[in-house]
């Protein structure tokens, strides 16, 4: 098995006036690491016959929301890029899973706010997060499926976190 969970997302100011270094670490975090272990582990799942990838999306892949302009294209491309997977795949009995988490309380809003603890509780406050736990649980259901079943995607929210843009 492989569980592809590199990622995150740097700020949230308006496209215009985020740093570039900011969108490329984006890119290599979310789609190039992504991209470089998958491509070493699954000719090997692909000879023994058998494995599965489940890779870390997010809603913000489905649905865009102002300030994550990159984040968004990122996991977009790893929704697209899972589904594409799959279509390869067909006959292999590989199984490949994109979990797609809504708002969740973590360290992603530490990391994206550079550390600064004050904005981070800020996205959290007033709001029944999804918990690392949750997300854990959806990946561990999806990996003990029987080996014909295989669970494409998997979007979970918060039931305080809705769609367009990504209110909460």
């Amino acid at each position: 098995m492989l569980f592809n969970n590199a990622g995150g997302a740097i700020g949230q100011d308006p496209a215009h006036e985020s740093e570039l270094d900011d969108w490329i670490g984006m890119i290599d975090s979310n789609v190039k690491g992504l991209v470089a272990v998958t491509h070493a582990v699954l000719p090997k799942m692909v000879e023994a016959g058998r494995g599965h990838i489940i890779n870390i999306g997010s809603v913000a892949g489905n649905y865009c929301y102002p300030g994550g302009h990159v984040y968004n294209g990122c996991k977009a491309f790893v929704k697209q890029f899972s589904g594409a997977l799959r279509a390869d795949l067909i006959g292999q009995n590989v199984r490949v899973t994109n979990i797609e988490p809504g708002i969740a309380e973590t360290q992603f809003s530490k990391v994206r706010f550079k550390g600064d603890t004050e904005k981070a509780a800020a996205v959290y406050a007033n709001t029944d997060a999804l918990q690392a736990d949750d997300v854990a649980e959806s990946v561990y259901w999806a990996a003990i499926q029987p080996a014909h079943v295989s669970i494409s995607r998997l979007e979970i929210m918060s039931t305080m976190q809705a769609t367009g843009p990504l209110l909460v």
